[in-house]
């Protein structure tokens, strides 16, 4: 039911209904080749992608979404969202890239976080939408009722420790309490907007009211993807350089950087306020897989 696409630097899906696919989140403007190939790859044309879903505005998950929408996509965004479909226009114009195409508010569908279960099952999907801020305001989810949610940037599992208490350890409350109440499965499969998907195993209680604390059990995503100091350092060095202003081929020549590695620490940091040298790390990891 799922398809991931492998194309670009943030993990896009598909999901399939019983008469087309939903595409969640899209990757960065500039990326339509790729996008066409890693769909011909999966055997879906354009045509069958009849709906797209964005976890959230940043620039690396809705850079597509004008062209696609003038591709014959339907755009849906939950109406929590209205204020920020313009936010990334920005990002877009300062790095002066040509491929944006930016959204035309006429062609977007507006349903509200209730109205999602009635939406999807039209679709011939059973799920619904979960606004999970903590990344962004504005950041939704999608919770399957076969067990399998689709999170954005929603930060990981594996650093939920250092969130607790927080907003970001509530929206995933949140998914697990709504997991407990319609999933037919215990496990949980996670799929993430720049890490690799993981099973998480829901252990109820005995009156199956509430979710065991600390029984989520993680297999498939590393804790630690890096180790390197050397790495580190330089990523670091790169934040430091992009906080004064440095373009990027400057930073190439003071660094020795691969230009595709500064790219890509560049649009981390950008896309995730407040991000740590381990942070971009893990989030990039994923072009190595």
């Amino acid at each position: 039911m799922i398809i991931e696409l492998q194309y670009g630097r943030t993990n896009t899906y598909l999901i399939k209904g019983s008469d087309g696919y939903i595409l969640f989140d899209t990757g960065w403007a500039g990326e339509l080749d790729l996008f066409y190939k890693a769909i011909g790859k999966a055997g879906v044309r354009i045509e069958e992608i009849k709906y797209l879903l964005i976890s959230h505005f940043h620039p690396d998950h809705m850079g597509l979404v004008g062209q696609l929408s003038e591709l014959g996509v339907s755009i849906v965004i939950a109406d929590l969202q209205k204020e920020y479909v313009h936010s990334s226009d920005h990002i877009f114009s300062k790095e002066n890239n040509v491929d944006f195409v930016s959204i035309d508010d006429n062609s977007l569908t507006m349903i509200s976080i209730l109205q999602s279960r009635k939406f999807l099952k039209d679709l011939g999907i059973e799920g619904e939408l979960i606004h999970t801020p903590g990344h962004s305001d504005d950041s939704i989810s999608l919770l399957l009722d076969e067990g399998i949610v689709l999170v954005g940037d929603l930060n990981p599992l594996y650093e939920l420790e250092l969130h607790k208490g927080t907003i970001i350890g509530e929206s995933w409350d949140n998914i697990f309490e709504r997991a407990k109440e319609i999933c037919i499965s215990d496990v949980l499969i996670v799929y993430y907007g720049h890490a690799r998907s993981a099973d998480i195993t829901i252990t109820l209680s005995e009156d199956k009211t509430g979710i065991a604390k600390n029984s989520h059990v993680l297999s498939g995503v590393s804790t630690s993807p890096s180790k390197n100091p050397a790495t580190n350092d330089l990523v670091s060095c790169i934040m430091k350089m992009l906080d004064k202003g440095y373009p990027i081929d400057k930073i190439m020549r003071k660094t020795g950087a691969d230009k595709e590695f500064i790219n890509d620490v560049t649009r981390m940091y950008v896309t995730h306020p407040g991000i740590t040298v381990q942070g971009i790390l893990d989030r990039i990891e994923i072009k190595d897989r």
